[in-house]
């Protein structure tokens, strides 16, 4: 396929990458970072989506996902599908959407699940909102850039099922982090609680694949020095756009509202900014109760 790409930062340039491994022609533009070998240089958004039969974006947020859309949809040929791979509020999603069919286009929400490791190895799991036929265009491309690709629903779907997903993900994370530093208080050697959780009641993705104690359970970013696989700010990120969504669906989320409240300390307030969020666990070891 001719792919437009705008975005090509630590996601957006694995993914481009393999689209060209695979064989794609790939025009890209990011104002900032360095294109990927292999791609096509355009000197904007605009230029890049000019005569793509898809544009793929990954961008850091709704507004400037709508802006990038004002410049390149009275660019892209009438029946194109604008494929937005980022995470924004769900609003956003389906603005885009109106606006990609008042333009003659169709629009797919695919954010993703995976990470930068993800998008290197082409491993991602993409969620999907947006017309049938849209999503049957595109499915080729999610096969290169991931391993599983799910058609949520209509527009919005994608970014509200990437949105759950997060929240559990960062309530998960916190779950997890405290019950490692309950265990060290109680004198509960971490390989053992790990060997017992990881086969119970209390196993989870954020035990079993991701420890956030360094030396147990697979290799994470734990034994990295919490280098980011994915960024604290990232994960506090999400779960403001699950608050947002909560608010705007009138839904009584407790421990997602609890959860983004602790990462917003944690980033902006202590030590959590660049640092992957499940260095959560070093947060609690040196906290005591109440403090």
């Amino acid at each position: 396929m001719r792919i437009g790409f705008v975005g090509l930062g630590n996601m957006g340039a694995p993914m481009a990458a393999n689209l060209v491994a695979a064989g794609h022609e790939v025009t890209g533009y990011d104002p900032v970072a360095p294109l990927p070998e292999g791609l096509r240089p355009a000197a904007s958004a605009a230029a890049a989506a000019t005569g793509a039969e898809v544009v793929i974006t990954m961008l850091p947020d709704g507004p400037v996902l709508c802006a990038v859309a004002k410049e390149i949809l009275p660019e892209m040929s009438p029946g194109a599908v604008l494929l937005d791979c980022s995470t924004v509020d769900v609003e956003s999603a389906r603005a885009v959407a109106d606006a990609a069919a008042g333009a003659g286009c169709m629009a797919v929400d695919a954010p993703v699940s995976g990470g930068i490791g993800g998008a290197t190895a082409g491993t991602l799991t993409f969620m999907a909102g947006g017309p049938a036929e849209a999503f049957e265009r595109v499915r080729p491309l999610f096969d290169v850039m991931g391993q599983k690709a799910v058609h949520c629903g209509d527009a919005g779907a994608g970014q509200a099922a990437k949105i759950c997903n997060n929240m559990i993900l960062g309530i998960t994370m916190i779950g997890t982090c405290e019950a490692f530093a309950l265990a060290d208080r109680l004198g509960l050697d971490r390989q053992k609680m790990f060997d017992v959780v990881s086969t119970s009641s209390g196993y989870s993705w954020t035990m079993n694949a991701y420890c956030p104690a360094p030396g147990v359970g697979p290799q994470s970013p734990a034994d990295n020095g919490y280098k980011p696989g994915f960024a604290a700010d990232l994960m506090l990120k999400d779960l403001r756009l699950s608050q947002q969504a909560a608010e705007a669906a009138d839904a009584d989320t407790p421990l997602g509202l609890a959860a983004m409240r602790l990462y917003e300390t944690f980033v902006e307030g202590e030590d959590g900014r660049g640092r992957d969020f499940s260095a959560m666990l070093p947060r609690f070891e040196k906290r005591r109760r109440g403090a």
